[in-house]
């Protein structure tokens, strides 16, 4: 059963605030393997221009579709979540992500389309401060594999 069009235009707010902090950041940099330690030392981070420890680019994942599960969730969309994998991501950045932020995101559905036999849905996150500031934008692509009509 092919994604429901309907939903390409529709954003969600954030559910609440992201509070970054520096344990998170390390814990990320570990996942990823980075051991560059302006991810992980205050001294390091602002010696390279830094007001604190500043989060790898990849970081965003970790909350940027919290807005956006919702319509993930939603019956109505059709999606399969068993049947989803992790299609490709990027980021464009206004500036670093640092220790200490409070984020919140905003989610819109960009894009549902089928290629072959699975359906491709792209989720572009606003990412700021909680006062507004541009932080980043995330676009993630996920694929339904076999969804297609």
């Amino acid at each position: 059963m092919a994604l429901n069009r309907d939903f390409v235009g529709r954003t969600y707010p954030s559910s609440a605030p992201y509070e970054v902090s520096r344990v998170k950041i390390r814990e990320f940099a570990t996942a990823i393997g980075d051991s560059n330690p302006i991810y992980r030392d205050t001294e390091a981070a602002q010696e390279a221009g830094h007001p604190d420890v500043i989060a790898p680019p990849t970081f965003p994942i970790v909350f940027s579709l919290q807005s956006g599960g919702e319509a993930l969730i939603d019956p109505e969309l059709g999606l399969n979540i068993a049947m989803v994998v992790h299609g490709e991501q990027r980021f464009e950045y206004t500036r670093p992500i640092y220790a200490g932020d409070e984020l919140v995101s905003t989610a819109t559905i960009t894009d549902i389309r089928s290629a072959g036999r699975n359906e491709l849905m792209t989720v572009r996150s606003d990412i700021t401060t909680v006062s507004g500031e541009p932080v980043c934008t995330t676009y993630n692509t996920i694929v339904e594999r076999g969804g297609a009509a």
